[in-house]
Parts: C-alpha cells; sequence; structure tokens
C-alpha cells in the first residue's frame, strides 16, 4: 500500500433505525427521526418538518459506479447496505482495505437534523445521535474518533454540551452553519470558543448543515438554478461563509488558540481565497489590517483554520501556497464521494510528489495533532 496507517479526518455513519428513537429524551421520542418504507419499496429516513426523505441507498455509495448508485439509492433498504456503516464490529475489515489506522465520524442524517428549524426538536435529535455514537466508537477503541453535535441552543447550553462530549470521549463538536442566536461573530459566543479551546475541541463546520432546512430541503428536492450538478459546485460556499464570517469577526484574533475545522469542502481553492480575502483588505485600508484583526486575514487561515479534502489533487499541488500542516485527507467513508476503497490507488497518483514529512503530516499526523488523538491510532 502507497500509505498504510493513513487517518480519515472525514468518515461517516449510516445511523440506524433505533439510533434515535432509543435514545430520545421521553418527551419527544414519538417524534423521533424514523426509517419506514416508501412507495418504492425502499427504506427511508423520515424526519419531522421535512417534507423530502431520504433515500438510506443515498448515505451508502462508496466504491460504487454511478450507474450502481443511482439503483441503490432507488431500491436500498437499510437491510441491504453496507453494515459497517453502523456496526463497529464490521468496521475494522472496511478499514483495512483502504489502509486506514482510525477514522473521526461525522453524522450523516444528523447533518440534515442540525439545519432543522424547531430548536427544541433539533436538539433533542442531537443528543439522542450524541448518546447512540457514545456507543458506537466504544465498540472500535482507538479506531473510532466522534465528533458530538450540538444545536447551540444557547451559549450556556451549547458550553454544557461541549462538556457533555468531552465526557463521552468525543474529540471536537459540529455546529450548525447557521446558529439559532445572532451569528458566530457575536461577543457572546467569545464564552463558548473560549470552552472549546480549554477542553481541546476543535469547533467543526461541515458541507450541508450551512443554509438552513429550506435549503435542505431545496436541495433533496432537485429545485436548484441550472443543471442539478450546480448545486455540488455551490456547497463548498456554505463553509467559506462560516470561514469568513469568524475569522473577519476577530474570533480568531480573540481566540488564538481556536481551531476551526471545514469539513468536506476540499481545500484546492484555499491559497486563492486567502489571497482574495487579503486584496479585499487592502482595498480598505493602507496596510490591510482591518480594525478588529492584527493581522492579514490570509495569517488566520494559516493558523487556525483546518480543511479536509478526499481526491482534491489540487490541493496536493499548491500545499506550497498554504500551510501544508492545516490539510487533513478523508476519504469520506460511507458516502457516494468516498474514496473508498480505491484511497491508497489515488494517493498514489496525487501524492506522489510530497516529501515524506508533508505525506505522513496531510495523511496522518495533521489530524491527529487537530484532534488530540491517542498515539494508538498512528
Amino acid at each position: 500500500m502507497f500509505f498504510e496507517g493513513a487517518i480519515s479526518a472525514d468518515s461517516h455513519v449510516l445511523e440506524p433505525p433505533a439510533c434515535f428513537s432509543d435514545h430520545m429524551d421521553p418527551g419527544f421520542r414519538d417524534r423521533a427521526p424514523r426509517i419506514e418504507l416508501d412507495s418504492l419499496g425502499r427504506h427511508v429516513y423520515a424526519i419531522e418538518g421535512l417534507t423530502t426523505l431520504i433515500p438510506v441507498g443515498m448515505v451508502d455509495g462508496a466504491g460504487m459506479i454511478p450507474s450502481m448508485r443511482a439503483y441503490h439509492i432507488l431500491k436500498a433498504t437499510f437491510e441491504t447496505c453496507r453494515r459497517s456503516a453502523w456496526d463497529p464490529e464490521c468496521r475494522l475489515a472496511d478499514q483495512e482495505r483502504d489502509g486506514i489506522a482510525a477514522e473521526v465520524i461525522y453524522p450523516s442524517v444528523g447533518m440534515i437534523v442540525l439545519g432543522h428549524a424547531d430548536i427544541d426538536y433539533k436538539d433533542a435529535c442531537l443528543n439522542a445521535y450524541n448518546r447512540w455514537l457514545e456507543g458506537f466508537c466504544a465498540g472500535l477503541p482507538g479506531r473510532l474518533f466522534g465528533l458530538g453535535l450540538t444545536s447551540v441552543r444557547s451559549i450556556d447550553a451549547a458550553i454544557d454540551d461541549f462538556q457533555r462530549a468531552k465526557a463521552q470521549g468525543f474529540v471536537g463538536m459540529v455546529l450548525p452553519g447557521i446558529p439559532h442566536f445572532e451569528d458566530y461573530d457575536h461577543p457572546d459566543y467569545d464564552a463558548l470558543w473560549q470552552c472549546a479551546v480549554d477542553l481541546e475541541m476543535p469547533v467543526c463546520f461541515h458541507i450541508l448543515n450551512g443554509r438552513g432546512p429550506r435549503s435542505v430541503a431545496t436541495l433533496l428536492k432537485k429545485q436548484v438554478r441550472g443543471k442539478r450538478i450546480h448545486e455540488f459546485m455551490q456547497i463548498v460556499r456554505d463553509v467559506q461563509d462560516v470561514i469568513a464570517t469568524m475569522l473577519l469577526g476577530g474570533v480568531f484574533e480573540r481566540h488564538p488558540s481556536l481551531k476551526m475545522v471545514s469539513a468536506e469542502a476540499d481545500a484546492g481553492w484555499m491559497p486563492h481565497w486567502a489571497y482574495r480575502l487579503d486584496h479585499a483588505a487592502y482595498n480598505e485600508t493602507d496596510d490591510g489590517i482591518i480594525e478588529g484583526l492584527s493581522k492579514l486575514p490570509s495569517e488566520y487561515l494559516r493558523s487556525n483554520v483546518f480543511t479536509t479534502f478526499q481526491d482534491d489533487w489540487v490541493a496536493f499541488a499548491t500545499k506550497d501556497l498554504m500551510n501544508y500542516r492545516q490539510l487533513l485527507w478523508a476519504n469520506d467513508f460511507p458516502h457516494p464521494d468516498s474514496t473508498w476503497p480505491r484511497s491508497q490507488a489515488l494517493l498514489a497518483e496525487h501524492a506522489a510528489n510530497l516529501s515524506e514529512a508533508e505525506r505522513k503530516a496531510i495523511l496522518r499526523d495533521n489530524v491527529r495533532e487537530v484532534f488530540q488523538l491517542p498515539l494508538a491510532a498512528a
């Protein structure tokens, strides 16, 4: 293998039928997200408040060619989806097939819930997911590292969520792209960012949860401008919006040790985006130092913002134009965009020109340091 022992900075689960219903607070249990059969005879996830159903086959497409994946989405039941997506006892074999030593785990259905409009319902669902995820990760210790989810119902509630997640063994927190209260550059959030620093918990923002429930529903209904593929091209902007809001709002100036992870938005765009931020800053001020900051915007990107990517060969080709210690490789298993089980072959092509130090950093050491993963994961 090209680099056996890589760590995926962005992998996922397929939440099983009992994930929410068995772990929801009693007052919400009868409203839990559930799997049901639709008119096509396939299993879909139904979430209260969203009219669009989520086919389980949409989550489980790793290793499939497009035509096979399309059939899977139309026909899959939970039983025909790969068991390793939700059963840790089966996960190890798929990790080893791809040369993976460990994975940082994001949700699937939980990402849609993160954009839900009902804050109380969202909070109950995310708490249930966290309880299930704790058991999932415990089933393969040292190989599965979970990220807790928080609704950010309030600043104090989010701090409680962070502290609880730390006690559950999670290594970071996933936040909604659009908060319930104000925006993430508001001074009230400083207490939360300081909590994240104190707990050594990076704050993570994943694609597809940045535009609220209406946009999520629009995406799933395929009601987009122009061709359907255009929506895929736009999703990177969701995470860029959060980065710019926090960076230009002085969050990293006030909390220089805060780590932010942009998940699955690729990384090859970062050098040009950093240039554009600095260009805008120089258009506003003589020295490029805008109000509330003490450095150029690009300097915060190089120190505080980490980006995950899969088969983004541009990221490898432009690593000298950014801080390669901010690059976090991932295989996105078991999602359709996953490089599994071809990760090693793709890395042999895309990362061939990296030095040994760069290869170790991007494929393993960076993510291990960002999330403070135990050395046994190497």
